[in-house]
């Protein structure tokens, strides 16, 4: 057993649980409002999704450009080659995601009509023209993404925990103020 004595830096870890906080946040958010019926309530809730997105999106942006400017610590070194290559891999998908999903729903608010306003105080631009057609493929294709995103969320849990609980390898620990500082 190799146990991981680094850690990634409080700026990384910060950016990593305060997007998946919003992300947890969001979606089911976006899944409750989804098929409520058209009210006040069901505007409001979608303004406060769009909330979440924009600032997901943002955080997103400060963690790649962190993410490209500082190394992660090292995995540990009895992680198979295959097991090295499905981190890496799941990492870039689910940082792809978590700018591709806010953006899919930015521009399919665009497409159906409805300005995004950050916060309620600061009006986004459009980023394509109202386009009925478009605006239901973005709409599919924001679900799909969410989705998506969910599976690789739950994959990316699912490793953590059993890198702490079955391998004892000190992976989660990595993503912990606990962990040694490297």
């Amino acid at each position: 057993m190799n146990t991981i004595i680094t850690r990634y830096n409080t700026t990384a870890i910060a950016l990593h649980w305060l997007v998946a906080l919003l992300v947890f946040a969001a979606f089911p958010l976006g899944m409750y409002m989804h098929d409520l019926p058209l009210s006040p309530t069901k505007l409001q809730l979608y303004s406060y999704h769009k909330w979440l997105g924009i600032t997901v999106l943002l955080l997103a942006v400060l963690r790649v450009v962190w993410r490209v400017t500082h190394a992660p610590p090292a995995l540990p070194d009895n992680l198979s080659r295959g097991q090295q290559i499905a981190s890496h891999v799941t990492h870039q998908f689910l940082y792809v995601l978590i700018l591709a999903v806010p953006i899919s729903g930015w521009l399919m608010s665009s497409a159906k009509g409805f300005k995004t306003v950050w916060f309620g105080v600061l009006p986004l631009p459009d980023l394509v023209g109202k386009d009925k057609a478009l605006g239901e493929m973005l709409s599919n294709v924001h679900e799909s993404f969410n989705y998506l995103l969910l599976a690789l969320v739950l994959l990316h849990i699912a490793a953590a925990l059993k890198h702490h609980f079955i391998d004892k390898d000190g992976v989660l620990l990595r993503m912990s103020l606990k962990g040694e500082r490297s």
